[in-house]
């Protein structure tokens, strides 16, 4: 008789992207944990990846390590950065949210990975990959009869 094989966790990583609608480039950076350090060096990294004179708009869910001193801190000493929070149970109006959707059906989904530094290898090549193909979102909705009023 064969059994299945076994479900072996190598651990866990977290995955942060920023998706710049103009364009449809995804910037991502992974990191061992969620924190808000990890978060405001995110914050950091897009703001050095963009012209000094952008006006940068960054939404985010209510996740509490988007909310702490040192965000608050970060967004005083980078005025050109705005941050807008998506209201609770509402993460589908971000964006990202659907790039984040297809990380999970074309990648995580069917992929095998041996260790966290693997799975973060695949991950960049995802990225690189995905960009190479990025297209501007064009974010339109279809039926303006079913629009509330």
């Amino acid at each position: 008789m064969k059994t299945a094989p076994s479900y072996v966790r190598h651990g866990t990583l977290s995955l942060y992207a920023a998706l710049e609608t103009q364009s449809g480039l995804v910037l991502g950076k992974t990191a061992a944990r969620h924190t808000s350090d990890e978060f405001v060096a995110f914050l950091a990294h897009i703001v050095d990846s963009q012209p000094a004179t952008r006006e940068i708009h960054i939404i985010a869910d209510n996740l509490s390590a988007h909310k702490t001193t040192k965000v608050t801190d970060f967004l005083a000493a980078h005025r050109h950065v705005q941050m807008h929070y998506t209201p609770t149970y509402a993460s589908w109006l971000n964006q990202v949210e659907l790039w984040f959707a297809k990380v999970k059906r074309d990648l995580l989904g069917r992929g095998i990975f041996t260790s966290v530094t693997d799975l973060a290898r695949k991950l960049r090549r995802f990225i690189t990959k995905y960009n190479e193909r990025a297209k501007p979102v064009r974010w339109a909705y279809a039926d303006p009869a079913r629009r509330i009023a």
